[in-house]
């Protein structure tokens, strides 16, 4: 019995100091103190500026602390000293984005525009009168294939949840004949050709009294900001340039546009790169650095795409940064969204500050 107890005593006593071990012998792991920048929770507002919301998704996580970094970086990107080289892919043009990138145009915070002969064109077509318009992905009663279809047989573009009647492609055509290819009879620029195309946009949007904006190409034009189209090929722009050839001597030299695009690289004390979606745009806009002796200082990124794939579209700027196309400092944040949400709200937000001061 004595020994019995003796070993329950002994038991329990083990147990108990192994209880006061556990509380004694606890370590504060080594880490950083969360004491700073907790996450907050977004407060909405009726009355709220854009800029005012941007500010709240700062308290946020996920894709809305992404835009609030993209809005701080775009702010300090359109600064007057930075030189600001902006791609545009995607169906910018034709759903509705086309005023915001002629807006920052006309107000100085684009230097060099690259972008689609798909939105140069969709771009002419609104300056000279046509239209595009809201429509539906399915039509009631109707598979996607059979609503299609049907829109084929009207004549009918889709663009998603946006539609182009086929006749605006007809009046683009003439408007090329008539006002722009006439101009230039030789081999010039690819940029060369797109400053005519804005030139011509120009003076029939101002004729015509057409209401809608002008546009992107114009608002270059006006403002001596060169517009880059690397792809140009690969739009109605490139085929009507291509069937114009074949009648008169003019043509592209595409390699022309690369001199003066890198000496404004060189030239930039300060460069930023803003890229809307993804393809020869984004590439074309980063890879500007790769003769030259610096990189960017600043980049924001509107995406949809994965990096995962290892495509050019989806890599992240942080890859850009590996191939010196950042500068190792660089200041740049990729949000991944619909660009026709994201590009207003980044915008607007970074104006506002600016603007405001």
């Amino acid at each position: 019995m004595t020994d019995e107890s003796e070993d329950e005593g002994e038991h329990g006593h083990d147990h108990e100091g192994e209880g006061e071990g556990e509380s004694e012998g606890y370590h504060e792991p080594d880490r950083e103190t969360f004491s700073h920048d907790p996450v907050g929770h977004t407060e909405v507002r009726a009355g709220m500026t854009v800029g005012d919301l941007v500010e709240q998704y700062g308290r946020a996580g996920l894709g809305a602390a992404d835009v609030h970094e993209a809005a701080d970086v775009t702010a300090k990107m359109f600064d007057d000293d930075v030189t600001v080289f902006f791609g545009l892919a995607g169906a910018m043009a034709p759903t509705g984005m086309r005023r915001i990138v002629s807006d920052l145009i006309r107000d100085g915070y684009i230097d060099v525009l690259v972008t689609t002969g798909a939105n140069l064109t969709h771009d002419s077509i609104e300056a000279i009168g046509g239209k595009h318009h809201h429509g539906e992905v399915h039509a009631e009663g109707k598979t996607e294939r059979e609503h299609d279809e049907t829109l084929r047989d009207e004549e009918v573009d889709r663009i998603y949840n946006v539609y182009l009647p086929q006749e605006h492609f007809a009046d683009f055509e003439g408007h090329l004949r008539e006002e722009v290819f006439p101009e230039i009879e030789e081999t010039v620029s690819i940029e060369r050709l797109t400053r005519e195309l804005g030139r011509a946009n120009a003076e029939v949007n101002d004729r015509k009294g057409i209401e809608e904006d002008a546009g992107i190409a114009a608002a270059a034009y006006e403002n001596d900001v060169p517009v880059y189209c690397p792809a140009i090929q690969d739009s109605v722009l490139g085929l009507q340039a291509w069937m114009y050839s074949q009648t008169t001597d003019f043509s592209l030299d595409a390699l022309a546009d690369m001199t003066p695009l890198t000496d404004r690289a060189f030239e930039a004390e300060e460069a930023g790169a803003f890229v809307v979606g993804g393809g020869v745009p984004k590439n074309f806009t980063l890879q500007t650095m790769l003769v030259t002796p610096g990189a960017y200082d600043y980049a924001v990124q509107l995406t949809m795409d994965p990096p995962q794939t290892g495509g050019l579209s989806g890599a992240t700027l942080d890859e850009a940064r590996s191939w010196g196309k950042l500068e190792k400092d660089a200041e740049n944040v990729s949000v991944y969204a619909d660009a026709s949400v994201t590009l207003p709200l980044i915008v607007a937000a970074a104006r506002e500050r600016l603007e405001s001061t």
